[in-house]
This record gives structure tokens, C-alpha cells and sequence, in this order.
């Protein structure tokens, strides 16, 4: 990952969005999570949308990532939080509220030191999956 500081400020590279960004907690937290699926988990890259947006009732919202499977369809919804932040219930209800919108089979959140995955239908844990598993699910 690459960093640089422009105008006093940190910023890291989005290989996803193609620019640089602030970086911030959650920023990096979600850079070394979308690396770690791309590079160890076999996730294609290209098949990743960073800061998609949906709307939700009134709201318009974004997601810190989608994961699609080949022919576009959503299938992992990625809430990240930066790693002073725990995993509570309102971070699920965050992506399971999200989910109603767009109807992954499986969610994914992590904050740098805890990483729920579960699946998006009945909200059930599982194991982090690799890309090539998660497409033999479906």
C-alpha cells in the first residue's frame, strides 16, 4: 500500500477508487482488509467496489465495499470500522440495514482485530471464506 503526505495530511492510494484518500483509522483498516482478500483470499480485484452508494428509504448511503460475484451480482457487503472501534450489534444492524437494499448472501465486518462473517440470510457466523468457496455457495 502506498502512503504520502500532501498538504500536511496522510493519504493513502485506493487501488479500487484509482486516487489518492485521507487516511484516516477506518481508511486504513478497510485498505488492509481489500488487500489481504485480493492477495491471500483470491478475491479479484476488479469485482470490488469501495464506498458504493445505495439509498436506504430517504437516505443516501454508501458501503465501504461490495464484493460482486461474475456476473455483477452483490454477494459480500464489507463494513469496516476503525480499530478503536468494537464490533457491537449496531455495527451488524449498520450492514443488515444495508442488506435490505441489497440482498448480499454474506456480510463482512471487521474493524483491524475482529472479522464477522456471516451470512446475510439468517445473519448465522461463519468462517471467512475465500472467493472461490463463497462462489461454490451460491
Amino acid at each position: 500500500m502506498r502512503t504520502r503526505v500532501y498538504n500536511n495530511k496522510e493519504q493513502i492510494y485506493c487501488e479500487w477508487r484509482h486516487r489518492w484518500v485521507r487516511l484516516t483509522p477506518e481508511e486504513w483498516v478497510r485498505q488492509q482488509l481489500l488487500h489481504y482478500l485480493v492477495e491471500q483470499m483470491d478475491y479479484p480485484a476488479s469485482l470490488i467496489a469501495v464506498e458504493a452508494a445505495i439509498t436506504v428509504g430517504e437516505a443516501k448511503k454508501r458501503c465501504d465495499a461490495i464484493v460482486y460475484d461474475r456476473q455483477m451480482k452483490p454477494l459480500v457487503l464489507i463494513e469496516c470500522k476503525a480499530e478503536t472501534v468494537p464490533l457491537t450489534q449496531k455495527t451488524l444492524d449498520q450492514a443488515i440495514t444495508y442488506n435490505r437494499k441489497l440482498n448480499v448472501p454474506y456480510l463482512l465486518l471487521y474493524n483491524g482485530i475482529q472479522t464477522i462473517f456471516v451470512n446475510g440470510k439468517d445473519n448465522n457466523p461463519s468462517g471467512l471464506l475465500r472467493y472461490a468457496d463463497l462462489l461454490r455457495r451460491e
